[in-house]
């Protein structure tokens, strides 16, 4: 399995197998199982813009780094804004947006260290987590990929930041993209469709159309190709393939619970 699920206690979450396997990274996706909050975030929100009460988050933020063996102290996180900014991210960094959203990089959906025992952290109900690893090099990457962000190509200028700032080469990462709102449930307008026009020429191979003049939009391969145009190899590209708006009693999803819902998180450390 290239996604797999940790199942032991109240507070599952999944992992790559392909990272794991290099044992240089701690990372996992949460699912809203597990936490202290209260409906409609119930249990495990992550995030604290949506609403839920802040000391909830931070309760369930300590539970799931305690679950996941990572300092809550290590997150740094982005003020995401369904944009394309990639933030490098070094050891000042430490602590940004651990314990209050205004402390978060600002306007940023994409961070990239090589710092060990740093951790990415972002923040998704829907929208697509890409996780990068440069083995080779040792730096990570994590962005946030929804359909802006997607139509930005922000995985493919997330991996030339890398090899940017870093000397990676992309032949030699690894990427997954979790759990993500699927084709089977993404329905879109003309106006969407007309921003991937833009940046895509195989866009036709991304949507399908409806019975009422709308599009299935299809983010797990729109990602994928994003990151084969970066220059990664596709055995080396795993797409969780699991929708969260389907598995909406697993995963918090702003679709199906019309825009009022918590976010699981997505971690990323490179180990000392």
């Amino acid at each position: 399995m290239m996604f797999t699920a940790t199942r032991q206690g109240e507070m599952p979450y999944y992992t790559f197998s392909r990272f794991n396997v290099t044992g240089m990274v701690t990372h996992g996706f949460t699912t809203r199982y597990g936490g202290v909050s209260r409906k409609p975030y119930d249990t495990l929100n992550m995030a604290f813009h949506v609403g839920d009460e802040p000391q909830r988050v931070l309760a369930n933020r300590s539970l799931a780094c305690e679950r996941l063996g990572i300092e809550q102290e290590s997150l740094v996180a982005g003020r995401q804004v369904h944009g394309d900014r990639v933030a490098v991210v070094t050891a000042v960094d430490r602590g940004r947006g651990a314990f209050e959203e205004e402390a978060a990089l600002p306007e940023t959906d994409a961070l990239i260290t090589n710092v060990s025992g740093l951790t990415l952290a972002g923040f998704f109900a829907d929208c697509a987590p890409l996780l990068i690893l440069d083995p080779v090099r040792r730096v990570a990457a994590l962005a946030h990929a929804g359909r802006r962000g997607t139509a930005l190509r922000i995985g493919q200028k997330t991996v030339q930041q890398m090899r940017m700032s870093f000397g990676t080469d992309p032949r030699d990462c690894l990427a997954g993209v979790a759990p993500s709102i699927g084709p089977c449930c993404y329905e879109v307008d003309d106006r969407v469709v007309d921003d991937f026009k833009k940046t895509f020429s195989n866009w036709r191979m991304l949507v399908a159309g409806t019975a009422t003049g709308k599009w299935r939009l299809d983010l797990w391969e729109a990602n994928r190709r994003v990151l084969l145009d970066a220059g990664l190899r596709p055995e080396n590209i795993a797409v969780a393939g699991l929708c969260t708006a389907c598995h909406s009693d697993v995963f918090f999803s702003y679709r199906a619970h019309n825009g009022v819902t918590g976010r699981m998180a997505a971690f990323l450390m490179l180990r000392e």
